[in-house]
């Protein structure tokens, strides 16, 4: 119950990224709002890391793992993602990060070179049709704030943290603690992405950007960056990567409710069909794993 609950928890605030991330390029650049949220998170949890005394990890395969989910998870899906929220509506963002699963437990088992189940195959190809349609069959909606550059932009994004999901998982899984594997990958980066604040936009008067968009950025460096990461490395490591992964199937539902209330966005029926294609498809590969 405890992993359930962790990753459910998880879900429910990564939920709210899409959105978040929408706010916070209404003022600022993609680039300069994915290096802030890194930066943030980095500059906290690091000091948390020393102060309650995490180890760094032991071997140069857990260091290796540590770089890369760093890497994927604070550095590359950040940019990736809020670039192409930039072009996209966060209701699109949303559905399109509800693929995170099939896209973490392929790499997970093409990782621990296991053959996924018939059911798991059907549902990640209903999943993927539906991406599909809700990129693609845009145009058929009259209102969508949607562009396809911006939804692959997050689709690509897609891949880079479900890599990242599962070298985290696998550091947890072999006994290095979830909080190190956060506080330090994302510390590592914040360190190297610190000097690009004053090149991505120098002279932004940072005094004079509005407090809700401050408070877009503390919830992705915070909420999603740290507490997020922190117990999804830890459901994952202990749950099983590919099981716990499909309960990402949920995400979309906070960020879609919240798209409608904060941004008021609006979808039409290629976006409730596609949306409907997507969540069978995950749900149906989530009964291979039953």
């Amino acid at each position: 119950m405890k992993v359930l609950a962790a990753a459910l928890i998880t879900v429910v605030l990564w939920g709210a990224s899409p959105v978040a991330a929408k706010i916070a390029v209404s003022s600022l650049s993609p680039m300069m709002v994915a290096i802030l949220r890194t930066v943030i998170g980095g500059l906290i949890a690091l000091p948390l890391a020393i102060l309650i005394r995490i180890p760094l990890p032991a071997d140069t395969s857990q260091r290796r793992l540590l770089i890369l989910s760093g890497f994927c998870g604070f550095v590359a899906f950040p940019v990736l993602f809020t670039l192409g929220i930039l072009h996209t509506s966060a209701n699109h963002a949303s559905m399109i990060l509800a693929g995170l699963p099939v896209f973490t437990g392929l790499i997970a088992m093409t990782w621990d070179k296991k053959r996924p189940a018939r059911t798991w195959w059907i549902g990640c190809t209903i999943a993927m049709a539906g991406e599909a349609l809700l990129i693609f069959g845009q145009g058929l909606d009259s209102a969508t704030g949607a562009s396809i550059s911006g939804d692959l932009l997050v689709l690509t994004s897609n891949v880079f943290a479900s890599l990242g999901y599962v070298a985290g998982g696998r550091l947890e899984r072999n006994g290095y603690p979830a909080m190190g594997t956060t506080f330090y990958g994302v510390g590592l980066y914040a360190l190297i992405l610190l000097p690009l604040l004053f090149i991505v936009e120098p002279g932004t008067p940072m005094l004079e950007v509005p407090t809700g968009i401050w408070i877009s950025i503390a919830y992705l460096a915070i909420g999603v960056t740290i507490v997020g990461y922190v117990l999804w490395y830890w459901a994952l490591g202990r749950g099983g990567i590919a099981r716990i992964a499909l309960l990402q199937f949920l995400q979309p539902v906070s960020g879609v409710i919240l798209a409608a209330i904060l941004l008021d966005e609006d979808f039409g029926a290629v976006f409730i069909a596609a949306s409907g294609v997507i969540l069978f498809g995950v749900w149906y590969a989530l009964r291979a794993n039953r």
